[in-house]
């Protein structure tokens, strides 16, 4: 057989391509003029929706809900973190230097504060500030007299 021959026999494809992709489209078409039938009998005799404003209740009632739903999330949200350890430590003063002192200190150097002596220090948690103390002595081991502490209340809205 010869090229010519073999594509004679072969049957043509692209003319059922075309009546599959006409007959999707006639579909298509039928199902939107079916739809904007639907649209057109739904509608007014005048052609407007009806529209409804939307309603709201009072802002201050939810503002209430979610100051308790607040609260009761901080209860919560407390008693999970009672047992978790943390870092308590005490901060006598800061002072700032530049790089080129820094690298000059050595044993026996002095470093100026900004604090006076006894000034009270600072009580950190985590690096919060919860409190002010003085230093004690306890079984030969340095301790913080708490002087001054911060309120239950105020420790909790620094942590966030």
């Amino acid at each position: 057989m010869s090229e010519n021959e073999d594509l004679e026999s072969q049957p043509e494809q692209e003319p059922e391509d075309q009546t599959e992709t006409g007959s999707e489209e006639e579909a298509l078409d039928d199902a939107w003029e079916e739809a904007l039938a639907e649209q057109a009998q739904s509608g007014n005799a005048d052609g407007e929706e009806d529209i409804t404003p939307a309603t709201y209740d009072s802002l201050e009632q939810e503002e209430n809900v979610g100051q308790v739903l607040q609260q009761q999330e901080d209860n919560v949200n407390l008693d999970v973190i009672l047992d978790i350890p943390v870092t308590l430590s005490m901060e006598i003063g800061r002072t700032r230097i530049s790089i080129r002192n820094l690298l000059q200190l050595n044993q026996g150097s002095v470093v100026e504060l900004d604090r006076l002596a006894g000034e009270p220090m600072d009580v950190l948690v985590n690096g919060t500030l919860i409190a002010h103390g003085e230093v004690v002595v306890v079984n030969d081991k340095f301790g913080i007299r708490f002087t001054d502490v911060i309120s239950p209340a105020e420790r909790v809205r620094r942590l966030r």
